[in-house]
């Protein structure tokens, strides 16, 4: 069984100032994992998976000090998120429905990111559960 908790965040400045740097890279992945599928299949016919792309990863948090920053689940799912769309393109290309092919998302259209495993990777709950500890940058 799977719990999901939504919590709504009162960051200080310097936290919202990480928060937006922290979607904002992941856009850019998102965005650099989706042209790397379109590009690989009008160029060379061929499709990129989701273990491919994210085998790629620790090159680019060494390459991109940006990255280093961000938790490693954080760009996974990114790059799962990038996975889902198209397996939700195809299976409805397959059932015949209007199928709408996955988008670049633009500024203030990738509004979340997602920590897994949140208790270990960077989200803590302290005073009995009204105060959330969120540690995006160190």
């Amino acid at each position: 069984m799977r719990k999901a908790f939504k919590y709504r965040l009162y960051p200080t400045q310097p936290q919202q100032k990480d928060l937006e740097r922290t979607l904002s890279l992941c856009r850019h992945l998102y965005n650099a994992a989706l042209q790397e599928r379109r590009d690989a299949y009008k160029k060379a016919g061929r499709t990129v998976g989701f273990y491919e792309q994210k085998k790629w990863l620790p090159e680019i948090r060494a390459e991109l000090p940006e990255y280093k920053h961000i938790h490693s689940q954080v760009l996974q799912n990114v790059i799962e998120r990038v996975d889902l769309a198209f397996k939700g393109f195809f299976r409805r290309v397959k059932a015949g429905q209007k199928a709408g092919y996955p988008r670049f998302k633009g500024q203030g259209r990738y509004d979340s990111f997602t920590f897994p495993q949140a208790y270990e990777t960077g989200v803590k709950l302290q005073d009995g559960g009204r105060r959330v500890l969120l540690k995006v940058f160190p």
